[in-house]
This record gives structure tokens, C-alpha cells and sequence, in this order.
């Protein structure tokens, strides 16, 4: 096991943090008189090695966000000071921070073992070797309890995997690789059972017992849970309501005059008192006049005295942290792509090569054929609409497999990402080789079947020509749905905006449209699908190739049917040479898109 490198005193004074409203903010600027809403309001704190802080309030108090300022994970308009020994935070910090998020974030076709081993292989450091990675993923999971399922995956809503609690684990055996020094969680115990929850808070305890620093926000514990904690912080609509001792919790509510008329869980009492609740029948004015008494109860009874305390605790602490500098990145640029690349191949193996892509690439090509069986070139008009037609398929199909990319990996992609485990480009570029297989067998596939069915030139040199112009439609066409994904982020949008670019592309072919107005005569140049059907054609005839005109007996050339004038069969290599650049301009877009999109924060550098 990865030992220590030095124990964590994290205090905070005086944190505050609000969110400044433009247009979007009418509704909080009707309420407040302003274009600001306060999110925590002067929150001031310390934990220590082998203390567990439970941050309690309702929905909207400000658990999170503190959670996320104390992580370091936490831009915008924040005041007050919060330090780790003394010191600020630092890249040596977060090497030994520990954050879990209250979603888990997970593969869900990897099994528990992988998901361990990869991150283990990512985030250790190079001075383990790739076994000892492996054997620590070993040991976090028998630490946790999770050698029942180790060979189960993870799942999801559709996919049948791991229980609930299993999940919650495996996300903290993620953080636990590298058994860290502070460790932060939101939510964890969030659609837990009470049994699976006590195990859970448990087993967090153990882990402060050994000498770690552990935050987590939590609802609504048990009574149980409750008296687990070794100090509490309760806010409410960001204000501190107590900090302190959690067995002095309830002694200190009954000294400023609120004890429960009843027995009852401490949480629930807390979480009353917190929504300004202490009776069934007060009225909104009453419950605000006692959220107002709790706040000023907190600084006139904890908060003064607490303030003198840290500035003590800041002078004693301040040079315990030991100098030990971190490279910026635990493992090498190619040991990073190597691992993402392997994972990337495991999880989306399901995805790409799925019964209903396969059956349905099949059946379209089979069905392709049929309808176009051994045409030659006397019904010239129908074989350059197969091929605008496999134009339009491999322009719409790829495309809307990458354009839900980084919709749906943006998650996963902010959770490693802060956490520091790989650079963006190694990611970008393992994710762009993973897609290959996919990108590249079915249209083969297809072709292959597809194009002998339909009687196309029968020579080698047409065939590969015709592929290699696929080839580079498909990939340019992916390089669309990836900027696309990257750039909106949003699935729905983003197909909508993917379907009109690309039928626009289509429209400006030269197959529909064969005079085009002045004015929109650029469009075909910006056009992927203008330059693949060039190529295609090319692929099929020469300018000199002549076909049966209506007359009997009398031939044309090739190069003269109108259809085909309006494209040119000219130019061939311009066309590759543009779809090339096409395929590399439009991942260079994907790839600064999600530069803008906060993985490539402050803290992730």
C-alpha cells in the first residue's frame, strides 16, 4: 500500500462565494434587488487528521459548492481563505486529494477490476511498476469489500451490473488508489439503503481513524450515521447555523433555546431548524425570523471564537507540510494514451460493433444491391445515384455515431480531468484511434458487399479507388459530429445542427442542384460531401468513357452527361487533398472546443 506522504489540517475562514446574474438572472435580481445571489455566506472551519466532517443542510444550502471550493475544484467570485497546512492549494495537494462526486461516473461495460486497474495504471506514479499498479487495484478492492463482484460490470440503467452501494465503492476505491491524504465526498450514502449506508460511513470511518482528513456532505443520516461524525458544519441558504463537535450538536440547540418537543433523530431536528422549522404551523415570516436567530445565535456563540481559534491553529500548522514537490503528470504522455487507448477499446467494443449497427450496415448494403443488381453504364443515371446514395448514408451515419462523443463522455472527461490523471491531448487522440475499428470495418463491409452486387467497374484499381473515397468521406464526416459534440454539448442540439449541415452539404453536391446561384456557389467548397463525390465518380469514369445516348446505335461521352459535367471528373487529387484536410481541420475544432469547456481549468493544469 501506498503510504502516506504527510497528514492534512484543512482550515477554512471566512469563505464566500456568489454568482453574478446578467439577463438570465431576473428572477434572483426581482428577489434580492440585485444582479448577485450569495452562495456561502463567511464559512469558517477546521479539520483535522482522523476527523470526518459531515457538512449537513437542505437542498440549496450550499453543501456542494463548499465541498467543491474545500477541493480546490471551485472558480468564480471566491473570497476567504482556505489552506492545506498552512499553505494554499497546490498541484503537491491535489496528488494527494481524493474527490468523489455524488453521481458516480463509471464505464459501464467495464467490470469493477478494470475500472480499478486503469485508473491505478493513470493516476500511480511511474516510480510503481505496471504490476504493482495492478497489485495495489487488488488490494483497494479487497479493502472495500469488493471481491464478490470484481469480475461483474459496472452497468447502467440499461445494463444490468453492480448494486448501488458497489457502484459508491468502486468510485471510492477510485480515490483510494492513492490512498490519500484528504479525501472529499458529496453525497455519498445518496440512494443508499440505511444497512448498505451505516457500512458505507463504516468504512469512511476506519479510513480517518488511520490518519486521513475526510469532508462529505451528507442529507439526511441516520441517528446512527449521525453520531459517526466527528464534527458537523450546518448551513442554511449558505449561512452557518453550527460548527463543532457532532455529540455537542444538540447540548448547543438547547442552550440557545431549540431542543425537540419529542424524540427524534438529530438530523431531522437539524434540518428543521435549518429550513426555519420548529413547530408545524409557523408561517414563511416566522420561519425566517428563526433561520435569522440560528445566524446570529452562530456568531455571536461560535463564530468569533472559532475565527480566534484557526488564526492560532494557522500559526501552528503552517510549516508541517512536507516540500516534497509532483511532476505535473504522474505517468508519460504515451503511457497515458496507451492505457486510454486499451479502455477505450474494451468499453466501446459493445457500442461499435452492436447487433443493430452491424445488422443494420448489412442489410442496407445488401438491400443497395438488390435495387441496383448489375446495373451498367447504359443506365449511367442510376449508377451515379448509388453513389451519391452511399454518399448520403456515410455522410449522415458516421456522423451522428460521434456527434453524442463528448456530450456523453463530458463527465467522465471532468472528473479525470480535474482529478489529473491524463493530459486532454492523450485522451483526444486515444479516443479518435478507439472509434477507428468501428469507423472503418463496416464500411468496408458495406462496400464490398454493396459494390460487386451493383455491377460498378469490375477492376481492383476501381473498387480500392471507390473505398479509399469512402474512407475519407466517413472520417470527415465523423470530424463533423465530433466538432459539433464538442462545440454544443448538448445531444439534442447538436444532431439538429448535425443534420442541417450535413443536408446542406448534400443539397450543394451537384447531384440535386446542378446551377447553382452565383451568390451560393461557395457552398459547395466548404462541402465534405462536394469533394467525396467527386471522387466517386472519378472512381467509376474517365472523361473519355462513353455510354448508349437515346438514339440507337449512337454513344456519348461520359464526361459530356450533365449530371456528371456539373461535378467535373476533374481535379481528383485536389478533392483528396481536401477531404485530408478536412478530416484533420475538423478534429483540430473538436479538440480546442473542449479546451473552452472548464477540463482544462486552473486546477487541471
Amino acid at each position: 500500500m501506498i503510504v502516506f506522504s504527510w497528514f492534512v489540517f484543512l482550515q477554512f475562514v471566512d469563505v464566500i462565494y456568489s454568482i453574478k446574474f446578467g439577463k438570465s438572472g431576473n428572477y434572483f435580481q426581482k428577489k434580492s434587488g440585485s444582479g448577485e445571489k450569495v452562495i456561502l455566506n463567511g464559512i469558517s472551519g477546521v479539520v483535522e487528521p482522523g476527523e470526518m466532517l459531515a457538512m449537513l443542510g437542505p437542498s440549496g444550502s450550499g453543501k456542494t459548492t463548499l465541498l467543491t471550493a474545500l477541493g480546490g475544484r471551485l472558480g468564480g467570485c471566491l473570497s476567504g481563505t482556505v489552506t492545506y497546512n498552512g499553505k494554499p492549494f497546490s498541484n503537491s495537494v491535489k496528488r494527494n486529494t481524493g474527490f468523489v462526486t455524488q453521481d458516480d461516473v463509471l464505464y459501464p461495460h467495464l467490470t469493477v477490476t478494470e475500472t480499478l486497474v486503469f485508473t491505478a495504471l493513470l493516476r500511480l506514479p511511474n516510480s510503481f511498476s505496471k504490476q504493482e499498479k495492478i497489485m495495489h487495484a487488488e488490494a483497494v478492492i479487497n479493502e472495500l469489500g469488493l471481491v464478490d463482484c470484481k469480475n461483474s460490470i459496472i452497468g447502467d440503467p440499461f445494463t444490468r451490473g453492480v448494486s448501488g452501494g458497489e457502484r459508491k465503492r468502486v468510485s471510492i476505491g477510485q480515490e483510494m488508489l492513492i490512498n490519500p491524504s484528504l479525501l472529499f465526498l458529496d453525497e455519498p450514502t445518496s440512494g443508499l439503503d440505511s444497512t448498505t449506508a451505516q457500512r458505507l460511513v463504516s468504512t469512511l470511518s476506519e479510513f480517518a481513524k488511520g490518519g486521513r482528513t475526510i469532508v462529505l456532505t451528507i442529507h439526511q443520516p441516520s441517528s446512527r450515521l449521525f453520531y459517526m461524525f466527528d464534527k458537523v458544519l450546518l448551513l442554511s441558504e449558505g449561512n452557518p447555523l453550527y460548527f463543532g463537535q457532532g455529540s455537542a450538536t444538540m447540548d448547543y440547540f438547547s442552550s440557545i433555546g431549540y431542543a425537540p418537543s419529542v424524540a427524534m433523530n438529530p438530523s431531522d431536528f437539524l434540518l428543521d431548524l435549518s429550513n426555519g422549522i420548529t413547530s408545524s404551523n409557523e408561517s414563511p415570516k416566522e420561519q425566517t425570523l428563526v433561520k435569522t436567530t440560528l445566524v446570529s445565535a452562530y456568531k455571536s456563540n461560535i463564530g468569533e471564537k472559532l475565527r480566534e481559534e484557526l488564526k492560532d491553529n494557522s500559526k501552528h500548522h503552517h510549516d508541517q507540510m512536507e516540500s516534497k514537490t509532483f511532476e505535473r503528470w504522474p505517468t508519460t504522455w504515451w503511457q497515458q494514451f496507451t492505457v486510454l487507448l486499451q479502455r477505450g477499446l474494451k468499453e466501446r467494443k459493445h457500442e461499435s460493433f452492436s447487433v443493430f449497427n452491424t445488422v443494420e450496415v448489412l442489410v442496407v448494403a445488401v438491400l443497395l444491391g438488390l435495387l441496383w443488381w448489375q446495373s451498367d453504364v447504359a443506365h449511367l443515371q442510376d449508377q451515379i445515384g448509388f453513389l451519391f446514395f452511399i454518399l448520403g448514408f456515410w455522410g449522415l451515419f458516421p456522423l451522428y455515431q460521434a456527434i453524442f462523443t463528448f456530450p456523453q463522455e463530458r463527465l467522465m472527461l471532468e472528473k479525470e480531468r480535474s482529478a489529473g490523471l491524463y493530459r486532454l491531448s492523450s485522451y483526444f487522440m486515444s479516443r479518435i484511434i478507439s472509434d477507428l475499428p468501428m469507423e472503418l470495418t463496416l464500411p468496408i463491409v458495406f462496400i464490398t458487399i454493396s459494390y460487386w452486387m451493383a455491377g460498378l467497374k469490375p477492376t481492383a484499381g476501381s473498387f480500392l479507388y471507390t473505398l479509399f473515397a469512402l474512407i475519407l468521406c466517413v472520417l470527415g464526416s465523423q470530424g463533423i459530429g465530433l466538432a459539433i459534440g464538442a462545440l454544443v454539448m448538448n445531444t439534442k442540439s447538436a444532431a439538429t445542427l448535425g443534420s442541417i449541415i450535413m443536408l446542406t452539404f448534400l443539397l450543394a453536391s451537384g447531384y440535386y442542384i446542378q446551377q447553382f446561384p452565383g451568390f451560393m456557389s461557395w457552398i459547395k467548397y466548404i462541402a465534405l460531401t462536394h469533394y467525396a463525390y467527386k471522387l466517386l465518380l472519378g472512381s467509376q469514369y474517365q472523361p473519355h468513357d462513353t455510354y448508349p445516348c437515346n438514339e440507337p446505335g449512337k454513344v456519348c461521352l461520359v464526361g459530356d452527361f450533365q449530371p456528371i459535367k456539373t461535378v467535373g471528373l476533374d481535379g481528383q487529387l485536389i478533392s483528396a487533398v481536401a477531404l485530408i484536410l478536412m478530416v484533420l481541420i475538423y478534429r483540430l475544432v473538436a479538440y480546442l472546443a473542449l479546451m473552452r469547456i472548464g477540463v482544462t481549468q486552473k486546477l487541471a493544469k
